[in-house]
C-alpha cells in the first residue's frame, strides 16, 4: 500500500500535480475509524476549496474499503448484518458522504470514486448503491484487461446520466450507434465462436462483425496517449458512419 502511495506521488501526480493537490491517506492497516474518517476529511477539504470559488476534482479509492470500515465499526457496534454482511449504516452512510460532491453557487467538485465489486458482480451492494447515486459509472472488466484491452472498459455496462447535457445531437447518435452494434455482436459472440453464426438475418450484427476490429482499435489507447476530444468524435463518426 506504501509503495502504490509513492508510485501515485511521484508518478501519476508528479511535482507540478502534487503543487496542486491535496492527499489524504490513510492505509488498509489503519484502525477503521482513521479510514472511514479520511474519507470525510477528503470531502471536507474539497468542499473548502469548492467555497472559496475552487473546481475541484475529488478522487477516492476506494468506495468499497469505506463501506468495509463502517461495517467493522457498525458490527463492532452490534448491528446485525444485513446484505451480503454489511450493516444498515453503511447504507445510510454512502449518502451521507457522496452527495456532498457537485456544484454550489461559487464552485464545484467533481467526484471520481472507485468501487470494488465482489467477483465481478455488479450487482454487488456496494456497487448498486453507488449506482444509484453517482450521475453515471465506468464499468472495468477483467476480461478485457486479460486479453490486452486497454483501457479495459466495458462500454455497454457503462453509462453517464449527464450526457444529454454534455453531447450535441450528432454526437449522442454516433454513440448510441456504437453502443446498438457492439451489443448485436454481444448477442451473436457465442454462435460465431461455435461457427453456428449465418450471416444476413441480423443487419447490425452483420455490421458489427465487419467493424469489429476497427471498433476494438477506436476503443484501445495507450497508455500515456492523448487525444483531443474533437478527433476522438470525428473518428467515431467515421467509423459508424456505415453502420448507422
Amino acid at each position: 500500500m506504501v509503495a502504490r502511495y509513492g508510485e501515485f506521488i511521484d508518478n501519476d501526480l508528479g511535482p507540478e500535480g502534487l503543487a496542486r493537490s491535496v492527499v489524504v491517506v490513510a492505509t488498509s492497516d489503519a484502525p477503521p475509524v482513521e479510514r472511514l474518517r479520511a474519507a470525510f476529511v477528503a470531502t471536507r477539504i474539497a468542499e473548502s476549496f469548492r467555497d472559496a470559488g475552487k473546481h475541484v476534482v475529488l478522487m477516492m479509492d476506494s468506495l468499497t474499503r469505506v463501506a468495509m470500515a463502517q461495517r467493522e465499526v457498525g458490527l463492532s457496534a452490534g448491528e446485525p448484518p444485513a446484505t451480503r454482511g454489511y450493516p444498515p449504516s453503511v447504507f445510510a452512510l454512502l449518502p451521507r458522504l457522496l452527495e456532498r460532491a457537485g456544484t454550489s453557487p461559487n464552485g464545484s467538485i467533481t467526484g471520481l470514486y472507485t468501487v470494488l465489486v465482489e467477483g465481478d458482480d455488479l450487482q454487488d451492494p456496494i456497487g448498486d448503491t453507488a449506482r444509484s447515486i453517482l450521475d453515471g459509472h465506468v464499468v472495468l472488466s477483467r476480461a478485457l484487461a486479460t486479453s490486452g484491452h486497454f483501457p479495459s472498459i466495458d462500454v455497454l455496462e457503462s453509462i453517464s446520466r449527464v450526457t444529454g447535457a454534455v453531447t450535441g445531437p450528432a454526437q449522442q447518435t454516433d454513440a448510441t450507434t456504437l453502443r446498438r452494434l457492439m451489443a448485436a455482436h454481444r448477442n451473436i459472440r457465442e454462435l460465431v465462436e461455435i461457427g453456428a453464426y449465418v450471416p444476413g438475418g441480423d443487419v447490425d450484427a452483420d455490421t458489427a462483425l465487419a467493424l469489429l476490429p476497427q471498433i476494438n482499435a477506436f476503443l484501445t489507447q495507450p497508455l500515456g496517449e492523448e487525444i483531443p476530444a474533437a478527433t476522438s468524435w470525428n473518428q467515431l463518426a467515421a467509423l459508424v458512419g456505415g453502420g448507422a
